[in-house]
């Protein structure tokens, strides 16, 4: 497995809609499991391919077992949980995923991002979903999300139709965002 590198903004791959995996094969098995330790190694809890600068349709996250309440734990807790291993990990690895249904509740959370890091804001997304997908071995999958996962689903989703959690804030904290994000990156 290796360590792919992690896009920031302003790189306008981001703003890309990644195309369908047309045949699951072993490049794209790789692929996964090269996005989850790049993932682990960036202390994220979810990834998307636009995000190492691969236009595929495919999305990897581990929020972990279903050990806590997701809606009491913030993004910051729960990487905290993962550092100090309280919580058992959970990888999922997602290949053209498409939500089919949201719950009517909606509920806002702090969300932060591998391509903005060290910037968050709150986000108000639906609290649950249906998502169906393939997984790694090639089979259809539907699953129902709430809490942690189902905002890391939807935010991993919007990485591949080009959208930024950033897009779902007010045009001014958007702004003060990428101005600040944008001259911290590109001094390095």
């Amino acid at each position: 497995m290796s360590i792919m590198e992690i896009i920031k903004v302003p790189n306008p791959f981001l703003k890309i809609t990644a195309k369908l995996v047309v045949d699951v094969n072993k490049n794209i098995l790789t692929i996964l499991d090269d996005m989850l330790e790049t993932m682990y190694h960036a202390n994220g809890i979810g990834l998307a391919a636009t995000q190492i600068s691969i236009d595929k349709r495919l999305i990897v996250m581990d929020c972990g077992k279903n050990n806590f309440e997701p809606k009491d734990i913030s993004e910051e807790e729960y990487n905290e949980k993962i550092k100090s291993k309280k919580l058992e990990p959970f990888p999922i690895k997602m290949i053209n995923p498409e939500i089919i249904s949201f719950g009517k509740n909606i509920e806002e959370r702090e969300e932060g991002c591998l391509s903005i890091p060290g910037y968050n804001a709150n986000v108000k997304r639906p609290s649950s979903l249906k998502v169906s997908y393939i997984d790694e071995n090639k089979k259809s999958v539907t699953l129902e999300a709430n809490g942690l996962l189902a905002t890391c689903i939807q935010h991993e989703i919007d990485h591949l139709n080009g959208i930024l959690f950033i897009d779902h804030i007010s045009k001014l904290k958007k702004e003060i965002i990428l101005k600040k994000a944008i001259k911290e990156y590109t001094k390095n």
